[in-house]
């Protein structure tokens, strides 16, 4: 396990680990056991040359020697499984290495099979059912593998017993181990090195060009990724040299040489895979190229058409201008999950099992997490196109009152009077009733209401003109249509006045609002009008109004 920056001490536990590997594989190879059993024969002391009888086996085993695969048993002789016969053979050759008799390793056709041999000493019998016929094997093939494979197992037994050919390899082992912690030393010290070079140039170069402020530079993680990029680089090639290392050393030795060059063989299969799948993944990639290619200018050719209805210049008969805008959007990203169903089969490695399984998983993600969503998803269109609102509209949902900011596909902002964004739900906004203070309904406006009680004993004309006065006097209210007066109840004590006004803009209702109610005060008092709002009690002495000379009394004063 490798940490991203490596230093000498890192590389202790590496070589004591590689040079264990060293002496673990010469000692293994020496020490492999020896069993003398006495060989079977016939009476004139030959080898056995009789029929062999064999029948299919429903075990298989794999007889190794020396950790080498020498061939596949996968049939019953004289009534010994493939186990048995495995290890009858392996009990052979481990008294013939005892006795120095590597080779040379034949063969010799019996009836129904053929007996493989080490000098002159049989050592096991290959039959008709130990080939697998429907891979396309032969007896003759499988036989002329199995003889070169024991042979090349039984030179690796005579090397392992060699200690001169041992202590060269131990020797050359620890001198690649040696070279291979001096050049991870010295890539951790050139990645720590490039790293600082290259900040500082990056630094400069910002800061230079005058993009952002060197602190805010810093502050970012601009330049940390730059150093993952470096770290990650040197890693990948610290990995290698690893790799490269213990696959070298491994080979050095006869029982530990397989497993090198399984390692070397996977590297370099790997990287054949590789550029193979690269290789005959560009036409796909050409062809998924054009598909995008194809679409971003038809995404262009649809954002240009939308625009213009959006703006007026184009007015088909099934679209509205405000609705262009959120309808682009939409067909858009049908376009795109288009071209991204076409261009699928074309993707390189789509065909694969873990392509497969990737999209099988995204699938179950949206799926399972999908009700809530298609549900904001669906309330998004209908307010979209039942043009139920628009941006900059004034409206009330529910206790939000405020100006439509945002109409996403999930959810609608609003700001409110007291500057506040209030994110709603669409699925809310579909459930809840919403009032639109800002359409002009063909230019009738939306009335306002604010309303006063005055008791019977006032002119309901007076009344009446006093409110339109207020009106009139009032900044920011419409004077078409005009303020109409309508007395909605008469109490038991007073007359309910309703005034209605249409405001310009809604947005400031709150401070038009006060301004018409400050009016009607100071109208009311000025004519000697009582307003008997909240409630009445009896009549009282005098009507209950504020003089004018009291009206800016300290500590107010006139506007």
């Amino acid at each position: 396990m490798l940490r991203r920056s490596c230093d000498a001490s890192a590389l202790k536990p590496c070589l004591t680990l590689c040079i264990a590997l060293v002496w673990c594989g010469a000692l293994v190879a020496q020490a492999q056991p020896s069993r003398a059993v006495p060989a079977t024969r016939n009476p004139q002391g030959g080898p056995v040359a009789a029929a062999l009888s064999a029948e299919p086996s429903p075990e298989v085993a794999t007889f190794t020697f020396f950790n080498r695969p020498i061939v596949v048993l996968r049939a019953r002789v004289l009534g010994r499984r493939p186990i048995e016969r495995a290890a009858g053979a392996q009990r052979i050759l481990d008294d013939l290495v005892e006795q120095g008799i590597t080779g040379p390793v034949g063969s010799q056709p019996l009836d129904g099979g053929v007996l493989i041999t080490v000098g002159s000493r049989g050592v096991f019998g290959l039959t008709s059912p130990d080939i697998d016929e429907l891979s396309g094997e032969t007896l003759d093939g499988v036989t002329a593998q199995t003889v070169a494979n024991l042979q090349q197992a039984l030179n690796e037994a005579a090397e392992a017993h060699a200690p001169v050919a041992l202590l060269g390899s131990v020797a050359l082992a620890a001198g690649v181990l040696v070279l291979a912690g001096l050049v991870l030393w010295g890539l951790a010290r050139a990645h720590r090195v490039v790293a600082a070079k290259l900040v500082a140039l990056a630094e400069q170069k910002v800061t230079k060009a005058g993009i952002a402020p060197l602190d805010a530079l810093r502050a970012s993680r601009v330049l940390d990724f730059e150093r993952y990029v470096v770290g990650g680089t040197v890693l990948g090639i610290d990995l290698v040299v690893i790799y490269w290392t213990v696959a070298f050393v491994l080979r050095r030795f006869p029982y530990t040489r397989p497993w090198g060059e399984s390692m070397r063989g996977f590297l370099v299969t790997t990287l054949e895979n590789l550029g193979l799948g690269i290789v005959n993944g560009l036409p796909g990639l050409f062809t998924v190229l054009v598909i995008l290619a194809v679409t971003r200018f038809a995404a262009r050719l649809v954002k240009l058409w939308f625009d213009s209805v959006e703006r007026g210049r184009v007015k088909p008969v099934w679209i509205y201008p405000d609705t262009a805008q959120p309808t682009r959007r939409l067909v858009t990203t049908l376009l795109w999950l288009f071209a991204i169903v076409v261009a699928y089969p074309y993707m390189p490695g789509s065909q694969t099992e873990a392509f497969k399984g990737v999209t099988v998983f995204i699938g179950l993600m949206v799926t399972f997490g999908s009700s809530g969503l298609v549900n904001q998803i669906i309330s998004g269109f209908m307010i979209t196109y039942s043009r139920a609102m628009r941006i900059g509209d004034f409206v009330r949902i529910g206790d939000v009152e405020g100006t439509v900011t945002h109409l996403g596909v999930l959810s609608t902002k609003i700001k409110t009077l007291r500057q506040e964004e209030v994110t709603v739900p669409n699925a809310v906004v579909v459930s809840q009733t919403t009032t639109d203070y800002s359409r002009p309904g063909d230019q009738e406006g939306v009335f306002t209401p604010t309303s006063v009680t005055i008791g019977y004993d006032a002119p309901w004309r007076q009344v009446h003109a006093l409110l339109l006065l207020a009106a009139e006097r009032t900044p920011g209210l419409r004077r078409e249509p005009k303020p109409v007066v309508l007395q909605m109840a008469l109490q038991d004590f007073y007359v309910k006045y309703t005034l209605f006004v249409c405001l310009e803009r809604q947005e400031s209702r709150p401070f038009t609002l006060h301004t018409l109610h400050a009016h009607i005060q100071d109208l009311f008092n000025e004519y000697g009008v009582q307003i008997m709002s909240p409630n009445y009690r009896g009549d009282p002495a005098k009507p209950k109004i504020v003089a004018k000379k009291d009206w800016f009394a300290a500590p107010a004063f006139p506007d």
